[in-house]
């Protein structure tokens, strides 16, 4: 039979009963992908407006050039919408199905750090959208304009609006890694304080490798990462201690089947 709701760490489930669960989860994950952008696809002209607004002023109007073109842009843009509406539900899915591996004191680790993602990426997302891709579009589309005659693709400008929003927002993750590796006594407060000069240059690093990288973009992308690699510190020396100081529990006589 098949079931939603997230096993005990004690409850014994048999090999068909995992891959029952298994099996659930990927449907509904399925189906709310794709009621998610067939509401994307819906409301696609609100989209595809709010996409232009960072566009600066003369180059509103975006260009295609075939016939087919118009249609599978606007797929493009809801597929990428739907997935970013759809991503709350699709961690739990995730979550819920590897919550039975964790013991109880390693759940009250995992929960608050799982809360915290979707707020840093909407954080991220909100950002990029205000700040990084306006400076990004500002920079390369009035770098040697009177040399060229600069016009904006649709199919080329979605794909880059929407893949830096998703990698920033994937990028303000960090905070929720770097305390789930204090929190489980991979690393210390203390050795990250220590390393922070390599801590600089992957954030250099990561900022580089960002879709349509500019110095401006790069420069924009760097700071927050840089703030929010120190607020980790900050974060874990108040809350980051590690799984061998959380008070044990006594560990069930079954697990996981």
């Amino acid at each position: 039979m098949a079931r939603l709701k997230p096993a005990k760490f004690d409850e014994r489930l048999t090999l068909v009963e995992h891959l029952d669960e298994l099996r659930t989860r990927i449907i509904v994950s399925a189906v709310v992908l794709v009621v998610a952008i067939g509401l994307a696809f819906w409301q696609n002209s609100l989209l595809i407006d709010i996409a232009q607004k960072p566009l600066p002023a003369g180059h509103e109007k975006l260009l295609t050039f075939g016939v087919s073109e118009p249609f599978f842009t606007t797929i493009k843009i809801s597929i990428y919408a739907g997935i970013l509406l759809a991503l709350p539900i699709l961690l739990y899915q995730v979550y819920a199905f590897v919550l039975p591996a964790f013991s109880p004191s390693e759940r009250r680790v995992v929960l608050p750090l799982l809360l915290m993602v979707p707020f840093l990426f909407i954080a991220g997302t909100v950002f990029a959208y205000y700040i990084i891709i306006p400076a990004a579009l500002k920079f390369l589309l009035n770098f040697n304009a009177d040399d060229f005659n600069i016009q904006v693709r649709a199919s080329e400008y979605y794909g880059f609006f929407m893949l830096t929003e998703i990698s920033v927002g994937l990028l303000f993750q960090v905070p929720v890694g770097i305390l789930a590796m204090t929190r489980l006594g991979v690393i210390t407060p203390s050795q990250l304080a220590h390393n922070r000069r390599y801590a600089l240059l992957v954030v250099a690093i990561i900022a580089m490798l960002l879709p349509g990288t500019d110095p401006v973009t790069m420069l924009l992308c760097m700071l927050p990462l840089y703030v929010l690699f120190e607020l980790s510190i900050l974060v874990a020396r108040l809350f980051g201690t590690p799984r061998s100081e959380i008070e044990d529990e006594p560990a069930p006589a079954g697990g996981v089947g």
